[in-house]
């Protein structure tokens, strides 16, 4: 994912898509442990997503309370 593209994302899609992605995540990890991954790096490239989102998650809230 391309940060350009999560910055312009609602903090609503952000929440959905951080979801969506922990879910994928959470079947790879089930899938390495079974042995039918074809790429064993896309654990760490979603991990690294998913903190991405975080991030951008917690940098709106922060946001959000300081408008307030």
């Amino acid at each position: 994912m391309k940060k350009k593209e999560l910055k312009s994302l609602s903090y609503a899609e952000l929440v959905s898509k951080r979801n969506e992605l922990t879910r994928k995540y959470m079947d790879l990890r089930f899938q390495l442990v079974i042995g039918h991954v074809d790429n064993p790096l896309q654990k760490r490239i979603m991990r690294r997503d998913i903190a991405a989102l975080n991030t951008l998650i917690r940098q709106n809230e922060i946001a959000a309370q300081g408008n307030k």
